[in-house]
């Protein structure tokens, strides 16, 4: 348990992060879903840098200069849709089910419009889990599982329904003291099942990190997802623009990858050819997609080398299952989940 309540610091579009290179601004992406304009708009934002994917599907863009501009932009294209619930809109789904990213696009409206569920940590998490286990790897507080209700992990005897999530964060935030998420309240899944009338009946997490949805998918309705890697969860904006080209929905997924849907055979065919040389990567084998890193002395004040740097050093040099994570400090940020090496690049690597 928390024993002394921290400062909410997780970023967001109205309240940014002061980053040693320029605000940095994250942008929630409710079940990872974009549009084509929506993505367009995050490359202008970009001006030329990089967009960040990140480990809950969301987005960010560092080193934003006119945040008044930015703002209205993002509100304009969608992705701003409550100043008041903004950091907390932090929702995941299965990125290959259509019908999970809806349910996160209703879950989103209704959690809008509950004036209370304001007040929920920027850490507290939603899931939708199609029942093949990838989204429920993450642990979310609150997840919807085959109909049925998780909390942090464990399966309840309650109904998976969108009111009963929301309920359930309501029921979290009543017993909350300084807690961010239910794993850090004692006894939290079952003292929020039985808050909802319900109790806890196992606790149900698969055993390891699924491999990210990267390649070719033919889906039931005869249309194509792509799903892509890009080096070191670093989209550059020249490719976002190419990619919102195409005009078909985008999912960011937690994995720091995308997916492209309801393309056909000739159009995938003709993304793969043209975006693979722009640095998508479509192997799944690829060992960029096992290489990780945190943003280092190029915009971390408090870095102690060029972690990004040393990371794609590294990354011809993994053996084939093996996961590093390189950081520039001792603070080992951004780490991602499961078994993982984790490596200090070098102070000032590169002079």
């Amino acid at each position: 348990m928390i024993s002394d309540r921290q400062p909410d610091n997780c970023p967001g579009v109205l309240r940014p992060h002061a980053a040693a290179d320029g605000a940095l601004v994250r942008v929630r992406l409710p079940g990872g879903r974009l549009t084509a304009a929506q993505l367009e708009v995050l490359a202008e934002l970009a001006d030329g840098g990089d967009i960040e994917l990140t480990s809950r599907g969301n987005v960010q863009v560092r080193g934003v200069r006119d945040l008044d501009a930015a703002r209205a932009a993002l509100s304009a294209a969608g992705l701003l849709p409550s100043s008041t619930h903004e950091r907390v809109r932090n929702i995941v789904a299965s990125p290959l089910a259509h019908p999970q990213a809806a349910r996160a696009a209703e879950l989103d409206a209704a959690l809008i419009d509950r004036a209370a569920l304001a007040a929920l940590p920027g850490r507290f998490l939603f899931a939708f889990d199609d029942g093949s286990g990838d989204i429920a790897s993450l642990i979310a507080d609150v997840e919807s599982r085959d109909g049925v209700l998780h909390l942090d992990g464990h399966s309840t005897d309650l109904p998976g329904t969108t009111e009963m999530m929301l309920d359930a964060a309501q029921a979290f935030l009543d017993l909350r003291a300084d807690e961010w998420r239910i794993r850090d309240l004692a006894d939290g899944a079952a003292r929020v099942a039985a808050a909802l009338g319900g109790t806890v009946t196992g606790r149900e997490v698969p055993d390891g990190v699924p491999a990210p949805p990267v390649g070719w998918f033919d889906r039931e309705d005869g249309t194509v997802a792509l799903g892509a890697g890009v080096s070191l969860g670093r989209l550059p904006a020249r490719t976002a623009l190419f990619l919102a080209a195409i005009e078909r929905p985008i999912t960011i997924t937690p994995w720091r990858t995308l997916l492209v849907h309801d393309l056909d055979e000739d159009a995938a065919e003709t993304v793969v050819r043209v975006l693979a040389p722009m640095g998508l990567i479509f192997d799944a084998g690829s060992p960029w997609l096992r290489v990780s890193a945190c943003v280092g002395d190029r915009g971390c004040a408090r870095a102690e080398a060029d972690a990004l740097a040393h990371a794609a050093e590294l990354a011809g040099e993994l053996g084939a299952d093996e996961r590093i994570h390189v950081v520039a400090c001792s603070r080992g940020c951004g780490a991602p989940p499961g078994e993982h090496r984790l490596v200090i690049a070098p102070p000032h690597h590169g002079e």
